[in-house]
C-alpha cells in the first residue's frame, strides 16, 4: 500500500508545525541521519493519527520497518502530548466566553468481552471514557485524560475536577424546580454543540478504533487536541 498524502485533508500548516518541532528535536538531540526526513516522519504520523493507518501499512508506505514506525510516531505524539492545554488554561481561556459545554464521549478500543473496566453499559462497547469543554461556538477548548469505558461521565467530570455547575440537574422531571427544569432545557439546547466538538476530535479516525495500549490513548488524544488548536485557528 502507498501512503497517498492528498488523502490528507489536513492544511499543510499541520505539516510545517509537526515537521518544525520534530526538525527541533532532533537538533537539540544532535541526530545526524534518519532513514526518513522530519517532513517524511511529520507525514507519516498525520497519516496515522487522521487516516488510522495501521503500522504495517505506514511501514509498507514509506518503505521503513515496523519498528521503526512505532519509534517515529511515538516520538512525535509524546512532543504533541506535551504541549496540550491542561484544564487550567482551559478554563481561563473559556473565563472569556459567555458559556462552555462539557460533554463526554467515548473512543472504541479493541477489547475482549472480559476487560470489563472498559465496557460501557451505555454505548454497549468496550472503549475509554474522554470528557470535553467546548466554546459557545461548539470549538474544541480541551480534551480530558481517557478513563475506562465504565465509568460514568459525571464521576469523569469529578475526577478530573471539572466545574460541577457544567453539569445540569439529575432527577426525575416532576420532582425538579421551574428553575432547574430550565436550566435543563438550556442544557438541551447546547448539547448539540457539545455534539459538534466530540465530533471534531473523531475527524481523526485513529481515535475512532484505537488498538494501541490503554495507557497510550491520553497522549494520542492529547496529539489530537495540540494539532487541532494550533493549527486550526
Amino acid at each position: 500500500m502507498l501512503v497517498c498524502p492528498s488523502a490528507l485533508d489536513l492544511s499543510a500548516r499541520h505539516l510545517r508545525f509537526l515537521t518544525d518541532r520534530l526538525t527541533a528535536h532532533r537538533t537539540a538531540r544532535g541526530t545526524r541521519w534518519r532513514r526518513l526526513s522530519a517532513g517524511r516522519q511529520a507525514l507519516l504520523v498525520l497519516a496515522h493519527l487522521r487516516l488510522g493507518h495501521t503500522y504495517a501499512q505506514l511501514a509498507a508506505g514509506f518503505e521503513v520497518g515496523v519498528s521503526t514506525v512505532y519509534r517515529y510516531i511515538t516520538e512525535a505524539v509524546g512532543l504533541l502530548a506535551v504541549r496540550a492545554p491542561d484544564l487550567a488554561t482551559a478554563v481561563t481561556a473559556a473565563s472569556a466566553k459567555a458559556f462552555v459545554i462539557m460533554d463526554g464521549t467515548l473512543l472504541p478500543i479493541d477489547r475482549i468481552a472480559a476487560d470489563r473496566p472498559f465496557y460501557s453499559g451505555k454505548h454497549k462497547r468496550h472503549g475509554m471514557n474522554v470528557q470535553v469543554i467546548a466554546d459557545p461556538q461548539g470549538k474544541l477548548l480541551w480534551a480530558s485524560p481517557a478513563l475506562p469505558g465504565a465509568v460514568h461521565d459525571i464521576k469523569a467530570s469529578r475526577t478530573h475536577g471539572i466545574i460541577d455547575a457544567l453539569v445540569p440537574f439529575r432527577g426525575r422531571w416532576d420532582r425538579l424546580s421551574t428553575g432547574q427544569r430550565a436550566v435543563n432545557a438550556a442544557h438541551a439546547r447546547i448539547r448539540a454543540l457539545g455534539e459538534q466538538a466530540m465530533a471534531t476530535l473523531k475527524t481523526w479516525r485513529l481515535l475512532r478504533k484505537l488498538r494501541c495500549s490503554t495507557t497510550r490513548i491520553t497522549s494520542h488524544v492529547q496529539a489530537v487536541l495540540t494539532l487541532h488548536l494550533t493549527c486550526s485557528n
